[in-house]
Order: C-alpha cells, then sequence, then structure tokens
C-alpha cells in the first residue's frame, strides 16, 4: 500500500495499521471492511483527502487528532489538538475511583484538568446515581467536554466549569472524591518530547521545573472541597513516585496506595483526606 510505505518511510512505527485506519476514517468504514474490501478503488475525493492524512501523519501529526477519536475505556472520545489524548494507564484512575465509590449512593466528584473529559464522563457513565464538575483552564478544551459529555449522555449530571484548578470553585467540602491527570513533565523533558506529543497542548503537560509544580498546588488545595473521608486521585509520571511522596503532608492525608501500570510503574497515587 503506497500509504502505508509514505509512513514507514516518516519513521511511523505502525505504518500499515496506521494507513487502516487513516483510509477507514476517509471512507467512514471501520477497519474490518477496509480489509474486506481492500481491491475497491477510491474516487478522487477520497484519494486527496487520504493523501493529504498520510503525508501530515507521516510529518508526525498524531493519528488521533487526524481521525478526531480515541477510545478510552470503553468509549470513544473526541480529540482535537485542544486537548491531550487520553492514554490507556489513566484508565488506572477510572478503575481506583469505581472501587473507592462503590458504596457511596451519591457519588460527587471533580475532574481537576479534564481536557477531553475522557475521566468524569467514563466515571459518570459506569456511575448512574454520580454526579461531576470537570475543570480546565481551557475554554477550548471544554468544549471537547461538553460535546463528548452529550455524546455519552451524561450531560445533565456535568457542570463544565473554566477554573485554574480549584480557583472557580467554591470549598464546601461537598466532593466525595476528586481527580486529577495534572501536568507532570519537567522542564528538561519538555524540551525533548516526542514529535506526536510536541503537538499536544503545551498547559497539559509541563509540570515546571521539576514536573510536580501542579501536584504541589493540588495537594495543597483540595482537602477544604472534600467531605470527611473523602479521596483524591492522581496520576503522576515516570520516576516521580518518591518525590511525590515527599510532598504528603500526612497531618492532612493519608497515601492509601500507590497503583502501579501495565508496565509494573508507579502510576496513580491514591489518599484519603483526614478528618478533622
Amino acid at each position: 500500500m503506497e500509504g502505508a510505505q509514505q509512513l514507514s518511510e516518516g519513521a511511523v512505527a505502525e505504518p500499515r495499521r496506521e494507513a487502516g485506519s487513516l483510509l477507514a476514517h476517509v471512507i467512514g468504514r471501520d477497519r474490518s471492511f477496509v480489509i474486506a474490501h481492500a481491491a475497491d478503488a477510491l474516487n478522487d475525493d477520497e484519494c486527496e483527502a487520504f493523501r493529504s492524512l498520510i503525508a501530515r501523519r507521516a510529518g508526525g501529526e498524531p493519528l488521533q487528532y487526524l481521525t478526531g477519536q480515541q477510545e478510552f475505556y470503553k468509549l470513544g472520545f473526541e480529540v482535537t489538538p485542544a486537548v491531550l489524548i487520553p492514554r490507556p494507564e489513566t484508565e488506572l484512575i477510572i478503575e481506583t475511583t469505581l472501587e473507592l465509590l462503590r458504596n457511596d449512593l451519591e457519588p460527587y466528584l471533580a475532574d481537576i484538568g479534564t481536557g477531553s473529559g475522557c475521566i468524569a464522563i467514563s466515571i459518570l457513565h459506569e456511575l448512574p446515581a454520580a454526579r461531576a464538575v470537570a475543570t480546565d483552564i481551557s475554554s477550548a478544551a471544554l468544549q471537547v467536554t461538553q460535546r463528548n459529555a452529550e455524546r455519552h449522555g451524561v450531560a445533565d449530571r456535568l457542570e463544565v466549569l473554566e477554573s485554574d484548578c480549584f480557583s472557580a470553585l467554591a470549598a464546601t467540602g461537598s466532593f466525595s472524591l476528586i481527580v486529577s491527570n495534572p501536568p507532570y513533565i519537567d522542564d528538561d523533558e519538555m524540551k525533548n518530547l516526542q514529535r506526536e506529543v510536541d503537538y499536544e497542548p503545551r498547559a497539559a503537560l509541563a509540570g515546571g521545573p521539576d514536573g510536580l509544580s501542579v501536584i504541589r498546588r493540588l495537594l495543597l488545595e483540595a482537602p477544604p472541597f472534600l467531605r470527611p473521608g473523602g479521596y483524591f486521585v492522581f496520576e503522576i509520571g515516570f520516576g516521580q513516585s518518591e518525590a511525590v511522596e515527599q510532598l504528603i503532608d500526612r497531618r492532612i492525608w493519608q497515601l492509601l496506595e500507590i497503583r502501579t501500570d501495565l508496565q509494573k510503574i508507579p502510576r496513580t497515587f491514591v489518599l484519603r483526606v483526614r478528618s478533622s
């Protein structure tokens, strides 16, 4: 396939699979249809669109931004360059939250730095009695969140709010749980991102000199927003677990668990706020 060859020359890791995905996107079919109809010819418009997408992908633009879609925890999400592309390891936050809230009759949660809304929406989809607030500093990201919430039928239970962390929220101690996949890439790493990652929004990636600036802020600011005994579940980057442990004020937080991803890398912190 011409497209796969061009992607291979552009150092794309799985050129045949990605070419097939782009072709399926262009013709509005799934990849099984593409495989079954490999001999079918494209019309002129489809051919032009396909070649354009192949060239962009060969140049490093992420597949997800080209197709506008990414699968995450059972659901398909719209993604644009305004939001971070959801990663499989972030599904740990969903799994952990569902366990923690399984006996909560009226869960109310906050997703800080929601991006595409994949975390909050996935949780609401699994917990019909839950309500949530999803915040982001980016209004463009929140437009994507809102569309995803409507797509998956949870918009009536999700408040979408433009906010710098907790700045637009009232500290009423009302949340059962707070979740976040914060920016955690340090300044040195930001200078050497993979070319695909370089297309993603900087504000969703950059965590300051040591990568922990936003995590520090969340640990300090989150407690007044949680019910007594409420939970804080958040993601960290590779090699950050020991440094994050040092940031936790044990007078305020109880560290319940540090969960590892499929590569056994510490990835998700699970904290409970201590009752005063």
